[in-house]
């Protein structure tokens, strides 16, 4: 599970530093400016939504001692 976490963290940073590139670019490259911000948007859901189903079902370990 932590490679696929980091795997979609990675993602995340790397469509953000494409949206910053476009942004760079002038105003003509907003529009792919919008989908990089938008593939970001929708891979944090994605990773957040993750970590819920995988915290749910068991399928990661949490270090919580007592």
């Amino acid at each position: 599970m932590k490679p696929l976490v980091l795997l979609v963290l990675l993602a995340i940073v790397g469509s953000l530093g494409k949206a910053l590139f476009e942004m760079s670019s002038g105003p003509e490259h907003s529009v792919h400016m919008m989908r990089a911000l938008s593939w970001r948007i929708g891979l944090s859901v994605v990773l957040f939504a993750g970590l819920f189903v995988g915290h749910y079902f068991g399928w990661m370990a949490t270090n919580v001692t007592h």
